[in-house]
């Protein structure tokens, strides 16, 4: 699990996520500096995990969205606890 969430890319994503469903496009303008690819690699190994799931929808253009499953959002208190550490003792 350590090596699941132990980037702060994924914890972006996560934290992202708690607030509702987000398209790709979203979740790129989000967490800027991260590449297309690393972040399609992060949300398959999330999905993979059942951390998320991924919703197609048939339209033109294609829409897909990403929404945290429940043993996604558990990780919801992990997320604020590290928040609230780092505006304590990190700033």
């Amino acid at each position: 699990m350590a090596d699941l969430l132990g980037d702060t890319c994924t914890v972006l994503i996560i934290r992202d996520l708690l607030e509702g469903k987000k398209r790709f496009g979203e979740l790129e303008h989000s967490l800027a500096g991260v590449s297309t690819r690393t972040l399609a690699k992060k949300l398959r190994i999330l999905e993979a995990h059942g951390m998320l799931r991924r919703e197609e929808y048939r339209e033109k253009p294609p829409r897909v969205e990403y929404a945290l499953t429940e043993k996604g959002r558990k990780l919801g208190s992990i997320t604020k606890a590290m928040k609230a550490y780092g505006e304590r003792y990190l700033r």
